[in-house]
């Protein structure tokens, strides 16, 4: 079973050629980098929203431009630990599609070489060339698509986790 799986990846590999590999790579860093994010987003941020919120809760003076600068500070050192590597994980969107564009120039390119060796439009010879410049498209869409949804939901979550944050860190008015 695991023996024919196996060769069905390698047999798609193949057929889209070398920057398959490469979009296969650059999706799984990606995917890494996202899990890694929605871990931490359901996991330790929760214990460092705590964290903050008692120690601002634990100060006695909350009023004075001095506690403002604090509280700005505490909220900004939660919402880059949020939001630590979505510019990453962005990039790596955005070079799905890209990378995939390659493999379709590459992939005309063999159809152009082929078509200029046997002198005209042989379907048969060319059908290589066209899988090549078909497959790496796809998967770079289907990666940057996947990515675009979960860093949309990162990127959100990281908004409205900062807003809550916010709202829980009152600055008392001074009298």
């Amino acid at each position: 079973m695991f023996v024919d799986i196996f060769e069905s990846i390698r047999d798609f590999t193949e057929t889209g050629g070398t920057i398959l590999l490469v979009i296969g790579a650059l999706i799984f860093v990606m995917w890494i980098l996202i899990l890694e994010r929605i871990l931490y987003v359901t996991k330790g941020h929760k214990q460092m929203m705590k964290a903050t919120i008692q120690e601002w809760k634990a100060r006695d003076e909350r009023a004075s431009w001095n506690a403002v600068q604090i509280r700005q500070a505490m909220i900004s050192r939660v919402s880059l630990r949020l939001r630590f590597s979505l510019p990453i994980i962005q990039a790596l969107v955005a070079l799905c599609p890209l990378l995939g564009l390659m493999g379709t120039v590459t992939g005309m390119i063999m159809v152009f070489d082929v078509m200029a060796m046997s002198g005209g439009g042989n379907a048969r010879s060319m059908a290589a060339g066209v899988s090549q410049a078909t497959i790496p498209t796809m998967a770079g869409m289907v990666g940057a698509l996947s990515g675009v949804f979960a860093s949309t939901w990162l990127t959100r979550t990281a908004k409205t986790e900062r807003m809550h944050l916010e709202d829980a860190l009152q600055l008392q008015r001074s009298e």
